[in-house]
């Protein structure tokens, strides 16, 4: 399965560099969608976290005669759209560089939560939500993503995580979805999902201080995606999602850039 799908992926990729049409490839006409918040000195971080700052290093025209630019960057591996690498809460488990490829490519069921978070800013995604749409799409396929609707509010920190404050007491003030441990524990013990993402800042809703989502994925190298973006612009299925974060070696998370594409 994997194998057919890059393969359709890249015949996508190839139509749409204009290499190949349609019918030589025999891969349906799709939309793609970009699932990345961009880095940028307002985009969001954790509250005990470093943000992200772009440096100039130079930009403008050389002695040389010709236009040059490069920069430096520094931000903290959680924050902004980021992967948590399964050791960031489960030693022994994966880092970064270690996660297959298999784990961050495949089809995705989107969960779409966005009703509820809106009256509850500290709903738990249940395993109820979870049944509920298999009952109508059929059983999740290998990434589960979750749809709270709280990209819209993205990068205004206070209506995204609750608070604005930064440092370990703001930690306390935070308000966000999350997936609820439980359904975590049914989703490892009951259905083949190689990764779970979201478009909050952490898989565990704001207010938890045991981050047992997070243990439960972690412990079965099941890696997470979060504040993810657009994902009301994607369909409850059929959408294939490619995940591929900065390879970092020893990493605990880092920036991912995270793509759809949905068939037409």
């Amino acid at each position: 399965m994997l194998t057919r799908m890059l393969a359709l992926l890249a015949a996508a990729l190839t139509c749409a560099c204009g290499g190949r049409d349609e019918a030589s490839t025999g891969f349906p006409t799709g939309r793609w969608v970009d699932l990345t918040h961009e880095f940028a000195r307002d985009t969001v971080y954790w509250p005990t976290a470093d943000g992200f700052k772009l440096r100039v290093d130079f930009k403008g025209v050389t002695d040389k005669g010709y236009f040059y630019a490069s920069n430096s960057y520094q931000a903290s591996e959680h924050g902004g759209t980021h992967i948590d690498a399964p050791f960031h809460f489960a030693d022994g488990k994966k880092t970064v560089e270690e996660i297959p490829v298999e784990r961050l490519v495949g089809e995705a069921g989107v969960i779409d939560v966005s009703a509820q978070a809106h009256q509850d800013p500290d709903y738990r995604v249940t395993q109820q939500d979870l049944t509920d749409w298999e009952a109508e799409h059929g059983r999740l396929p290998a990434i589960v993503l979750i749809n709270t609707g709280f990209h819209k509010y993205w990068p205004d920190r206070k209506r995204y995580m609750g608070t604005d404050e930064r440092g370990p007491e703001a930690v306390k003030k935070l308000h966000f979805p999350g997936l609820h441990h439980e359904a975590a524990q049914w989703l490892v013990e009951h259905r083949d999902v190689r990764a779970v993402g979201l478009d909050t800042p952490s898989i565990d809703y704001g207010q938890s201080t045991e981050f047992k989502t997070h243990r439960i994925l972690f412990e079965k190298n099941i890696p997470a995606f979060e504040n993810v973006a657009n994902l009301d612009a994607l369909p409850a299925t059929g959408a294939w999602v490619i995940a591929l974060p900065m390879k970092i070696r020893n990493g605990t998370g880092g920036p991912l850039r995270i793509v759809a594409l949905v068939p037409e």
